[in-house]
């Protein structure tokens, strides 16, 4: 059987990592710094810059005691260690314990001089100053975003921890302990890596994310990335004025369709193939014109006479970009989930079939 101290660690690791990094469950239990300040970080919508002023500087000191938490539990946790009394304690637990206070300690100092002379010496003040016309400040230009982000066109996607906001003039990541910051008309921006999650938790459908980098003319403004769901992808672009470049020349899938036709093709290509006889002659595909027919419907999926699956007698007729096309257009669109388990009637003939009936032409 484990330790109460063993348990209590891992416990408290967990807590830790949900405490950092929250997820969903945990934000919507109000256990975050956000929920638990809410009182003293104001509204994010009236002062945009402000709210995140304080709660950049709350997150920090919320985050450094964690280390003194661990620590005032395991003095209950593991009593015969004596932590509660310093003097007896390991030589090891007198560095821990030193280093749990120090943190709290000194992220307090440094909290105490960013709010001195309203809040002029935090980082994002000085980030925001760059921006700033030579006879205005930081204010000025918090103003602006505040405006700004009042307004119901402004662009906004990601988590509470890595949020990309697009307004008229602006472009902002917020991350858990600080703002980038740029301004339109000073930016560049590149596509620089795509990843593909096969599988999320809202969906059985792949997920397509950007990686862009915003890189500003403006020396003093360091280049950032920003994440988002490829597609969100259009919608940014109206907000933004710049053109965004493709360096890695990225494939970029716009909408769920195009997602779900890239999972189709993966899997009809592992499907069993389907031989012409020697004295048949493909015709283009009648969907586009464009290529040679290529998919044929045969019934693999059960045995002839069992499930909802028919067997096709059409000749090959479609591309299979088309017929993926088809399959697509035939789905419920708010419910993906079941698009890749469901069947739909061929195009020709209406008989059912499903993904494991779509077979190659070899």
């Amino acid at each position: 059987m484990e330790s109460p101290a063993v348990t209590f660690t891992l416990a408290y690791l967990v807590f830790a990592v949900c405490f950092v990094f929250p997820p969903d469950e945990v934000r919507s239990a109000g256990l975050t710094v956000q929920s638990l300040l809410a009182a003293w970080l104001g509204s994010e919508d009236a002062a945009f810059v402000q709210y995140h002023l304080r709660r950049s500087t709350g997150t920090l000191l919320a985050h450094s005691l964690l280390p003194l938490g661990y620590y005032l539990g395991m003095c209950f946790a593991a009593p015969e260690k004596h932590l509660c009394f310093f003097y007896l304690a390991s030589k090891g637990w007198k560095t821990f314990f030193f280093f749990a206070v120090l943190f709290p300690a000194v992220t307090s100092a440094l909290a105490y001089y960013w709010s001195r002379k309203g809040w002029n010496n935090h980082p994002l003040a000085r980030t925001l100053a760059v921006h700033a016309l030579p006879q205005s400040g930081w204010r000025a230009v918090a103003s602006s975003i505040n405006t700004e982000f009042r307004r119901i066109d402004k662009f906004a996607t990601g988590a509470p921890g890595a949020r990309v906001i697009v307004t008229d003039t602006w472009v902002i990541k917020v991350t858990t302990y600080c703002l980038h910051v740029a301004q339109q008309q000073d930016i560049h921006l590149t596509v620089t890596d795509s990843r593909q999650h096969e599988l999320t938790p809202d969906s059985n459908m792949p997920v397509q994310f950007l990686t862009i980098r915003v890189a500003s003319i403006n020396p003093y403004v360091k280049a950032f990335d920003i994440r988002l769901n490829s597609t969100e992808y259009g919608e940014l672009r109206e907000k933004l004025r710049a053109p965004i470049s493709n360096a890695a020349n990225v494939v970029i899938h716009q909408s769920l369709s195009d997602l779900f036709l890239e999972t189709f093709t993966s899997l009809v290509e592992i499907n069993q193939t389907y031989s012409v006889p020697g004295t048949q002659e493909l015709e283009p595909c009648i969907g586009c014109m464009q290529t040679i027919a290529n998919i044929k419907l045969i019934k693999n999926c059960q045995e002839p006479n069992e499930g909802e699956c028919q067997q096709c007698y059409c000749r090959p007729m479609w591309c299979l970009t088309c017929m993926g096309k088809w399959f697509a257009s035939r789905q419920d669109q708010q419910h993906p989930e079941t698009w890749l388990s469901s069947q739909v009637p061929c195009p020709t003939c209406r008989a059912k079939f499903c993904i494991l009936d779509v077979c190659i032409i070899r």
